[in-house]
C-alpha cells in the first residue's frame, strides 16, 4: 500500500447544511456570501485579559468517564489595549454587515467590560436608527462577590441592517407560569378553559393559562450550562443551545443562512441545523474547529470545512482490505511530527479521521469516525465503495492538527 502524505485544503460532504472555515474572519474572502445571510451572531472575546482553554478528553479512558484530560489553548483574550480590541471587533462587524441581507439582523454578545464602547461603535457603523434591542441575559451561575454586587448578566446588542428587518417573536413562545399572572383573578370561561382576568378602564381583559407569552428584553429563564450538562464540550465560554435558538429563530426562515464569525464550540451551527437553517461558521482557533467538527458529526449534521492540512511529516499506518462491494480502510497507527502532551501516545492521540476521494486538494468525504461519550473507542475501520480511485484519509489529532494521506497514489504531494 502506497501511503503518502499529501495536502488537502477542504473537506466536502454531499448534502452539506453549512460550512466551517478556519482562519481570521476579518481577513477571509466571504464575498460569495455577501447579501445572503439572514442573521449574524457574534460572541467575541470580552477583553478579560485571560487565556481560555479546551479541556480535551484523551482516548478511550477520557471519553468513557475517566478523568484523563489535557488542557489545550482555545483562544486568547489578551490585547495591548482597548483600542486594539475594538479594532478587531470593528473588522468583524464590518464583515458581518456585508454578509447580511437588507432584512437581516446582527447580534453582538459582550459583557459589562466593553458594552458601552461596543454600543457606540455599533451606532456608528450601522446607524442609531437601526438599533433594535439591548438584550440582557441574566443568570445565577458563577461566584458571589463581597465588595460589589455580583455581576450576573451579559449584554446582547440587536441591530437590523435596514428597516426591512424580518422579525417574528411568535417562534419563541414561553409558557405562562405562575410568576406571570400578576395577581389576576383565576376563573374559567364558558367552555371550562382556565384563564385569568383583570378589569381596567371599565373593560375586562382575559388571559388564558394555555396561551403562550413572549420574551421581553431581559432573559432570566436561560441558564448557563451546568457541569454535567450533556451539551458541554469542554470548550470555555460555550453558550447553551436555548440561547442561540432564541436569537436565531425570530429573524431567520427555514433554509435561510445564518453566520457566526467567532464560532467557538459551534453552538450557532448546531442550533441552525436543528432548526432547518443553513450555517456559515468561522474561527481562527484550530482547537475550536476540531470541537465543532466533532460536535456536528455526532449530531449527524453534514458540512463542508475549509482548513489546510499540516505539511510537517507524520507517519500513518493505514491499510485497505478488499471486500464485496466495499473496501475496508483500517487505521492501524499514527505518529505525529512532534510529541503530543506528556502521557499521550499511540492512537489515544487521534481524535477523528475520515476517508474519501481526494481531487484537486479537496477531500470528498465518504465516511467519518470520531470519539464521543457514546463512542469512546475510535472506530478504526471505515468502508468505502470497492476500488475507489484517489482514495485518501484525513486524520485530526487531539491538538486540532490535520494530516492527509493518499492511499493509492492519487492526490497531490505535500
Amino acid at each position: 500500500m502506497d501511503v503518502r502524505q499529501v495536502t488537502c485544503a477542504r473537506e466536502m460532504r454531499s448534502g452539506a447544511r453549512g460550512e466551517i472555515r478556519l482562519g481570521d474572519s476579518t481577513r477571509m474572502d466571504l464575498s460569495q456570501y455577501w447579501d445572503r445571510v439572514s442573521c449574524v451572531y457574534l460572541d467575541p472575546p470580552y477583553l478579560t485579559g485571560d487565556q481560555f482553554i479546551l479541556r480535551q478528553r484523551i482516548g478511550f479512558e477520557g471519553w468513557s468517564g475517566e478523568k484523563r484530560t489535557v488542557d489545550l489553548p482555545a483562544y486568547s483574550d489578551r490585547w495591548p489595549d482597548r483600542d486594539a480590541y475594538l479594532t478587531m471587533l470593528r473588522g468583524m462587524v464590518g464583515q458581518a454587515v456585508k454578509l447580511l441581507t437588507d432584512e437581516g439582523a446582527l447580534f453582538v454578545h459582550v459583557d459589562t467590560r466593553v458594552d458601552a464602547h461596543v454600543r457606540l461603535m455599533l451606532d456608528e457603523m450601522l446607524g442609531e436608527r437601526n438599533f433594535v434591542n439591548q438584550l440582557v441575559w441574566s443568570y445565577q451561575s458563577g461566584g458571589r462577590a463581597k465588595n460589589h454586587y455580583s455581576r450576573k448578566h451579559d449584554i446582547i446588542f440587536f441591530y437590523r441592517k435596514s428597516p426591512a428587518l424580518r422579525f417574528d417573536i411568535t417562534r419563541v413562545p414561553l409558557p405562562r407560569g405562575e410568576n406571570r399572572q400578576n395577581h389576576m383573578k383565576r376563573t374559567f370561561d364558558e367552555n371550562g378553559r382556565p384563564c385569568r382576568t383583570i378589569r381596567s378602564g371599565g373593560k375586562t381583559y382575559v388571559y388564558y393559562d394555555d396561551d403562550p407569552v413572549y420574551p421581553g428584553d431581559v432573559w432570566n429563564d436561560l441558564s448557563h450550562l451546568q457541569q454535567k450538562d450533556p451539551q458541554r464540550t469542554g470548550y470555555d465560554t460555550q453558550k447553551p443551545l436555548t440561547l442561540l435558538n432564541r436569537v436565531l429563530l425570530p429573524v431567520s426562515e427555514p433554509d435561510s443562512l445564518v453566520a457566526d464569525l467567532c464560532a467557538g464550540s459551534g453552538t450557532t451551527g448546531l442550533a441552525a441545523a436543528q432548526a432547518g437553517r443553513r450555517f456559515l461558521m468561522a474561527d481562527q482557533s484550530k482547537t475550536a474547529v476540531m470541537v465543532m467538527r466533532r460536535r456536528l458529526l455526532h449530531a449527524k449534521v453534514r458540512f463542508d470545512l475549509e482548513a489546510a492540512t499540516s505539511e510537517e511529516p507524520a507517519k500513518a499506518d493505514i491499510r485497505v482490505y478488499p471486500g464485496l462491494g466495499f473496501d475496508d480502510v483500517c487505521l492501524a497507527g499514527f505518529e505525529p511530527p512532534t510529541p503530543w502532551p506528556e502521557g499521550v501516545t499511540g492512537m489515544d492521540g487521534v481524535e477523528q479521521w475520515s476517508v474519501g476521494q481526494l481531487r484537486d486538494g479537496v477531500l470528498h468525504v465518504m465516511a467519518d469516525a470520531f470519539r464521543s461519550r457514546t463512542t469512546p473507542e475510535l472506530q478504526d475501520v471505515l468502508q468505502v465503495p470497492m476500488n475507489t480511485p484517489d482514495l485518501a484519509a484525513l486524520i485530526v489529532d487531539i491538538l486540532g492538527n490535520r494530516y492527509c494521506f493518499s492511499l493509492n497514489g492519487g492526490g497531490e504531494g505535500a
